[in-house]
């Protein structure tokens, strides 16, 4: 999110449209469902982060190995002045989902924008990219999810989608909705392509309300719970111990996918539930760059350094 290359968290880009890779990752009922275990639970716990802005880190490295290909998870709040100034990016795709007020994106290549609440930012960094991205209004939050790039994509030209809030495709059963923001549920599907097959769904349980949701066996999966009554969001298991809001629920591989349980008797249930393919490929992260071994990574910093190898920019550009 900042322009320094030691920290760990930076928003990212603007967009164009590609079609969705075919996700087997339809929704199931609970008749003979397996449900993947827990295995894991973090608590996302505030911290400072770009210029005056405040994030909750859901997933950091200690999870990366557990969560291969997904590097990092933010909900982040911020309001003017602070944001999220001039900072590059090199080596995976960032995920920018908002959930109230607007962020304003600019970056070196000329790509200048808003996404607003309901809206989704899919920026491929691949060889370099610089960019800002600044609050629009008083109140601005959303998350921000970090996805690894294979190393044959790494050094690709950068790429940008976009869904408005209106062009996510949604669906409702049994009090239970969602929004398709990658893959597949309900049988409806994003246009989203995932160059790292991906799937990203935002869900709300009505209370009382149950769902089981297929992921590929092979995949790794986790919830992240944004608002539940208590003794609301139950995973796994309809015995099992309720999890709060701004928790991460680590899934285990195998079985037929994920179920969940609004136990609230009077409020809603919101998570988002993320899973992809594993990469099983060496990360090496230094902030914003992160690649597959410790020569690509000095050979990223003298890039930047120098502005070469897609950074040509990095001297001249200032954001607006």
């Amino acid at each position: 999110m900042r322009a320094t290359i030691s920290r760990t968290n930076f928003l990212g880009g603007l967009f164009s449209f590609r079609f969705i890779r075919n996700v087997k990752s339809m929704s199931s009922s609970s008749q003979n469902f397996v449900s993947r275990s827990v295995i894991k639970k973090v608590f996302a716990k505030l911290q400072k982060e770009g210029d005056g802005a405040v994030v909750r880190r859901g997933i950091s490295r200690s999870e990366q190995k557990l969560l291969d290909p997904f590097l990092m998870l933010d909900e982040f709040s911020v309001s003017p002045p602070a944001g999220f100034p001039d900072h590059p990016h090199r080596g995976f795709e960032t995920v920018t989902y908002v959930l109230e007020g607007g962020i304003t994106h600019q970056d070196f290549k000329g790509h200048k924008g808003t996404i607003y609440a309901g809206d989704v930012q899919w920026m491929t960094a691949g060889r370099g990219i610089i960019h800002s991205e600044m609050p629009e209004e008083e109140i601005n939050k959303g998350l921000q999810l970090w996805i690894n790039l294979s190393s044959s994509e790494k050094m690709i030209e950068p790429n940008y989608q976009e869904l408005s809030s209106s062009d996510i495709p949604k669906a409702e059963q049994n009090g239970v909705q969602v929004k398709v923001i990658a893959g597949e549920s309900m049988g409806i599907q994003s246009p989203v392509y995932t160059r790292t097959p991906t799937m990203f769904l935002d869900f709300t349980l009505d209370p009382g309300a149950q769902f089981h949701q297929n992921v590929p066996e092979s995949w790794n999966a986790f919830a992240y719970v944004l608002e539940s009554g208590e003794g609301g969001a139950v995973f796994s298991s309809s015995n099992a111990s309720p999890v709060s809001a701004h928790t991460v629920v680590v899934f285990e591989q195998g079985n037929d996918g994920v179920s969940v349980w609004n136990k609230s008797s009077s409020k809603k249930l919101r998570f988002v539930l993320i899973a992809g393919e594993p990469l099983g490929e060496p990360v090496v992260q230094y902030g914003p760059f992160v690649m597959n071994t410790q020569a690509e990574i000095d050979m990223t910093i003298e890039d930047y350094h120098y502005g070469k190898n897609g950074f040509e920019m990095a001297k001249y550009w200032r954001s607006q």
